[in-house]
């Protein structure tokens, strides 16, 4: 308790290069001269040149002092340190170091401030003296613009951004309208883009089968005995590859058609379900704001995540630095292990954070599909107690399995990423397989556990029994499952495309029209990121609905037959496009 004390205490108070603690009376460390003193007037850190970042260590890579005041003003000269310190108290050079030596001392150009000092201030909680003028930033972040000449083009560039803030923010909360009317409407426009889609693959495949089958007829016209021996021999080679190709492409083509004359019906099935994942966002309006509630939680959870790892990277032992003599504080024992779990814990508690949405959602739905009469009040509120009162050990095993999976697929990314160009290339080629693999595994286990908590919402039962049972029905209904996965997934796709496209058309005319405005192109990046991270948000929880519409309706034509007493549950849509004679 008391190391997490003075944790807490170094990271909200600061500290400076030699072990003390600002703002309080310091111990003396064995071995540090400077150590040890009386820092209760001096409740600052000022670093003497807070310009000088650590790229890899991602820190100011600055000597820091303990002063009383950060400041305010610019000191071009060491005369201004001087004066600065005599009317405010504050020494803004090395404690061994006296005001009045300033201009004189030998070793000037280290123990004091880079000349000039910018102006700075406190951050609001943590006491650390910020230049308030972020020119030094943006210099550091021109280093990264490998693709401009001109440096000026940076200060440009952020000027622009924060010039057209305000049109910014309209247009990400134009991005936010744009989402939720599309959940609404998509099940109008779903039935125009699915068969869109497949006239482009039919017409495209059979046109592309033809060209090929041209190209041979072509070129064997061409191949004759009069060409030069090397010419001929070059000939007959492209007319044997042209000759593959094209029956390569009849046979692909002609697979293609077969199956979608096929799964004709699965594709209708992908319409009909689209059509009542609509109508299900009519009558639980509550479930487009989900996406706000998660991005809220994960957002609490991630600024604690961040505070705890603070708090550890601020805790430890003292040490010297061998090659500056200034001290860091470095974890030792147990302690040093703490950041692995605190890592893994980032991973976990995010997928339970995600698994809690979708078992919510899952468990509305699920109300929505198998209520003959009126539904409850507030079917959403419902599921959430359901989850808080019966499945929370399903959703925690369920987010565990997938934490299991992520983290050996982080691990290898990472021993990828730091051999980059010192490995050889079966060693490359076996990373890159063993990545591959494991991200493959992860998404069918998220799908898979998707399917098992509806299956819990249906049946309440444990995860392990809902996943076995997902599974079968699933595997039993597989190529409907792959008609749903691949042109639901296009369609949805079209609509974040359509969301993005919209928005920056928008943006190209709101900044056109403001013409003071000269370096777009950050701003326009912004919105469309933005855009896209909004569209996928709201569009991931109309193709969990999807999913879990397709899974009751599985279950439901799985029980029911539709005689007496066993009535299906499904919408009329689904029952047209499942048993279409029993319409006519």
């Amino acid at each position: 308790m008391h190391l997490k004390i003075r944790a807490a205490s170094r990271l909200i108070s600061g500290y400076d290069s030699y072990g003390n603690t600002c703002g309080q009376k310091n111990a003396k460390i064995p071995g540090i001269e400077l150590s040890g003193r009386d820092h209760t007037s001096r409740k600052y850190v000022f670093f003497l040149d807070p310009c000088n970042i650590d790229i890899l260590r991602r820190k100011i890579k600055s000597v820091a002092l303990c002063v009383s005041k950060c400041p305010d003003t610019e000191l071009k000269t060491y005369e201004d340190l001087r004066n600065f310190s005599t009317v405010y108290g504050s020494d803004l050079c090395s404690y061994d170091v006296q005001p009045d030596t300033y201009s004189s001392h030998a070793n000037r150009s280290t123990k004091c401030p880079t000349l000039p000092v910018h102006p700075s201030a406190s951050l609001p909680v943590f006491h650390r003296c910020i230049p308030v003028d972020i020119s030094c930033y943006a210099r550091f972040a021109e280093a990264f613009i490998t693709f401009v000449s001109d440096n000026s083009v940076v200060h440009r560039v952020i000027a622009g951004v924060m010039t057209s803030k305000e049109i910014i923010m309209g247009l990400c909360l134009l991005a936010l309208v744009l989402s939720l009317i599309l959940m609404v409407v998509i099940r109008y426009i779903s039935v125009v883009l699915v068969w869109i889609l497949t006239a482009v693959v039919v017409v495209g495949s059979i046109g592309g089968t033809g060209i090929l089958w041209w190209l041979y007829v072509d070129h064997s016209k061409s191949v004759n005995a009069s060409l030069p021996a090397l010419e001929l021999e070059v000939a007959k080679d492209n007319q044997k590859a042209l000759l593959i190709y094209a029956i390569a492409a009849t046979i692909f083509t002609v697979i293609l058609l077969l199956l979608m004359f096929f799964m004709r019906k699965r594709v209708a099935l992908t319409i009909a379900l689209f059509h009542v994942a609509g109508k299900v966002f009519t009558h639980l309006p509550l479930l487009a704001l989900q996406p706000f509630w998660t991005f809220l939680t994960l957002m609490l959870f991630w600024v604690y995540w961040i505070s705890v790892l603070l708090f550890l990277g601020s805790a430890g032992s003292p040490v010297q630095n061998n090659q500056t003599g200034l001290v860091e504080f470095k974890m030792d024992g147990p302690l040093q292990y703490m950041v692995w779990y605190h890592a893994v814990g980032l991973i976990w508690i995010s997928e339970f954070i995600l698994a809690c949405q979708q078992m919510t959602v899952a468990g509305a739905v699920v109300t929505y599909y198998f209520t003959r009469s009126e539904m409850p009040f507030t079917p959403i509120v419902s599921s959430v107690l359901r989850l808080m009162r019966y499945h929370l050990g399903t959703v925690v095993k369920g987010a565990f399995i997938i934490t299991l999976v992520e983290i050996p697929r982080l691990i290898l990314t990472y021993i990828h990423s730091q051999l980059k160009g010192r490995e050889n290339a079966c060693a490359r080629c076996m990373l890159k397989a063993c990545i591959c693999c494991l991200w493959c595994l992860e998404k069918c286990l998220t799908y898979l556990n998707m399917n098992a908590y509806t299956a819990t919402a249906i049946n309440s039962t444990n995860f392990c029994t809902s996943a076995r049972d997902a599974f079968f029905i699933l595997a039993e209904n597989a190529l409907r499952v792959a008609a749903i996965n691949s042109v639901g997934d296009f369609v949805l796709f079209l609509g974040k495309v359509l969301i993005v496209s919209c928005t920056a058309f928008a943006g190209i005319l709101s900044l056109n029209y403001q013409r003071e405005y000269t370096v777009w192109v950050l701003p326009l990046i912004i919105v469309c990121v933005f855009s896209f991270l909004v569209a996928h948000c709201f569009l991931s929880i109309f193709e969990i609905v999807v999913d879990v519409l397709f899974l009751c309706f599985a279950i439901d034509t799985k029980y029911n037959d539709g005689s007496p007493g066993r009535e299906y549950y499904m919408d009329k849509a689904l029952m047209v496009n499942e048993f279409p004679i029993h319409f006519l």
